[in-house]
């Protein structure tokens, strides 16, 4: 598992993007009102990332259920990220992240295993812009969706 300067405890980093309905917002908007999953993977339309993607899918009603959003993040355009959110049925916001300026704020590494692929790696923050957990695993794609809904989980029995 890859180890990244944005670990448990940092403070996140804002960023804007358009919601489901088109609108300008931010991370830290979402984040008064939810927990947020933000989880960086290499490519749309590729079997661990479609994998990925559907696990976050198939579990959406229950993070809705604790509170939480998820938000996806790539490389891919715009365009890419309507058509892989379109044919998959994905309920959650995808960020394009063209210019790897997001990767680089989160200092999301590349694969450990491949060398030049963009690294997996999913992040639970907080209400109060905190990072509680950090998952990277290139090859486990189910396992980002079943870490962060048993961390926030966790977080919301603690609070």
């Amino acid at each position: 598992m890859a180890k990244t300067k944005m670990d448990t405890g940092s403070k996140a980093v804002d960023f804007e993007f358009k919601d489901k309905e088109g609108k300008q917002t931010s991370l830290f908007n979402i984040l008064k009102e939810k927990v947020v999953v933000l989880y960086f993977y290499p490519k749309d339309n590729t079997p661990g990332c479609t994998a990925q993607a559907c696990s976050f899918r198939d579990s959406y009603q229950d993070f809705k259920d604790v509170g939480a959003e998820v938000i996806g993040i790539s490389s891919d355009s715009n365009e890419s990220h309507d058509s892989f959110a379109e044919k998959q049925r994905l309920p959650f916001i995808l960020v394009s992240d063209t210019n790897g300026d997001l990767r680089k704020k989160y200092d999301v590494p590349s694969s450990d295993i491949f060398g030049f692929i963009p690294g997996r790696v999913t992040y639970v923050i907080d209400k109060n812009q905190t990072v509680r957990y950090v998952f990277s695993s290139q090859l486990q794609f189910k396992k980002h969706a079943e870490k962060s809904l048993e961390i926030i989980n966790f977080i919301n029995k603690n609070q």
